[in-house]
């Protein structure tokens, strides 16, 4: 029995986690022929793959090749305004209908994540296991669609703001202060304190920003 074809939805899962993984970076090329070769995939699959992230504005079109999206400080802040106020949101439901093995789950998540302090890119994905989490635990179908659309625009971030030094730490204490209000049942501080974590997120990635533009 034969292997079942990729599907253009292979094919766009592929590419989209390849950009998340930092295989391919904002401005960053990407060419049919070589990306069906890397993933065993066939042109056509491919073409519908690259025209459905262009639609998403993770690609953008130079002339006919298409080049991985970037954001500009002002497209940069609208995202992290969003973020924070659907992240709060979803906090704020969380410490209302998540239930206790959910809570658990998420307070496992802050103690295991511990030992990934030092390994920013491997914390940077923890971390964004520990926010889908808190997405489920909303149980609001309609805010986890809206927040699947935003993290799916932060891979075009190529750096994550874990890189600098000590955010790790600090964003983990900033995660159990959140797991904490939401296993009290607290919405109001849940909101608070993930908001505030989106805050201080944003504001280490501008620092960062600005330290890499002022290197000759």
């Amino acid at each position: 029995m034969s292997e079942p074809r990729p599907t253009s939805l292979d094919a766009y899962s592929l590419i989209l986690a390849a950009i998340d993984g930092g295989i391919y970076k904002p401005g960053d090329r990407l060419v049919e022929s070589e990306l069906a070769e890397r993933f065993g995939v066939s042109r056509t699959p491919i073409r519908e793959a690259l025209q459905r992230l262009e639609t998403q504005s993770l690609l953008t079109r130079d002339g006919r090749s298409m080049i991985v999206a970037s954001l500009d400080h002002s497209q940069l802040a609208e995202l992290y305004v969003v973020r924070a106020e659907l992240e709060g949101l979803a906090a704020r439901l969380a410490a209302k209908h998540a239930t206790v093995e959910e809570v658990r789950v998420l307070s496992d998540m802050v103690e295991e994540d511990r030992a990934l302090v030092n390994d920013p890119r491997a914390l940077s994905r923890a971390n964004k296991r520990f926010h889908k989490q808190i997405h489920l635990a909303s149980h609001n179908r309609f805010l986890i669609r809206q927040l699947d659309l935003v993290h799916r625009s932060m891979v075009l971030l190529a750096t994550t703001s874990l890189e600098a030094e000590g955010r790790g730490a600090a964003a983990l204490s900033e995660h159990a202060a959140i797991v904490s209000a939401i296993a009290e049942g607290n919405g109001e501080a849940a909101e608070k304190a993930l908001r505030d974590h989106i805050s201080l997120a944003f504001e280490t990635r501008l620092k960062l920003e600005s330290g890499d533009r002022q290197r000759p």
